[in-house]
């Protein structure tokens, strides 16, 4: 069975004021429907550049990206991101910033099925309430989710997510990875996530890929993480697999990676 999404032999140069930059270095990655992988390394290990890479904002220099057996080129609706950053416009309202992805991927449909798909998005991330409230009369969670809604808007084939909770406080990071963990299932879409957090590596995917240092990194290794769904971070806090997966990662990042430096 071939894969879903597929990475093969990509490389990634940059050309800087100092000469040329080999940022990644023959990844190779597999990834079935309906997976939820995280993508965890140090600062500088290529990341982004991957998930970049799938998005269609930046052509490998060498190898392929396939989704679906089609090469990717260029961006387009059937992948959709959420950044670190919210991006709304703040001259609209929440309904609005979703309708703006709607009427783009949706323009063959009525209005009223339109209205309807923003609304029913917006009640997925449990934001449907403040419809009519523009970005700043929101908080930075809220925000969060409407982007999350906004990129669910689109069904794309995969959502890709460059640490999607990384400017949140604690608190509302666990509602919002608990609320990612709920749609997940219900949609069963395919989830490619950057993340600093170990933790939340461990909470929320089926597999967690961990780059090598750049440059010219590499997938060094990717863990399985066989925990039974749906995952309740409570009960995980006391479970030894999942302290033993956790440690796993932790061995790869804070030893094998010094003794490779």
């Amino acid at each position: 069975m071939s894969a879903y999404l597929d990475l093969q032999n990509i490389d990634m140069t940059f050309n800087t004021a100092k000469g040329t930059f080999n940022a990644l270095k023959d990844v190779n990655l597999k990834v079935q429907k309906g997976e939820f992988l995280a993508l965890i390394g140090h600062s500088g290990c290529g990341k982004s550049t991957v998930l970049n890479i799938v998005a269609g904002l930046l052509d490998a220099s060498a190898g392929v990206a396939l989704l679906k057996d089609k090469e990717i080129r260029g961006p387009g609706p059937n992948r959709a991101v959420v950044f670190q950053n919210h991006s709304l416009l703040p001259w609209l309202t929440v309904y609005e910033n979703v309708k703006l992805a709607v009427d783009k991927v949706m323009a063959d449909k009525s209005k009223a099925e339109r209205k309807d798909w923003v609304m029913h998005n917006l009640k997925l991330v449990h934001m449907d309430h403040a419809a009519d409230k523009r970005p700043g009369e929101i908080s930075g969670g809220m925000k969060q989710r409407v982007g999350i809604a906004r990129a669910l808007a689109m069904q794309p084939d995969v959502l890709l997510m460059d640490e999607p909770f990384g400017a949140l406080d604690a608190l509302t990071r666990a509602h919002l990875q608990d609320s990612v963990m709920e749609i997940q299932a219900e949609l069963n879409n395919t989830v490619l996530m950057i993340t600093h957090d170990v933790d939340e590596a461990v909470l929320l995917s089926d597999r967690i890929v961990m780059m090598t240092n750049g440059p010219a990194a590499t997938i060094g290794e990717i863990l399985t993480v066989d925990l039974p769904r749906p995952r309740d971070r409570l009960k995980l806090s006391e479970d030894p697999h999942y302290h033993h997966l956790r440690g796993q990662v932790l061995e790869f990042l804070y030893q094998k990676q010094r003794k490779a430096a």
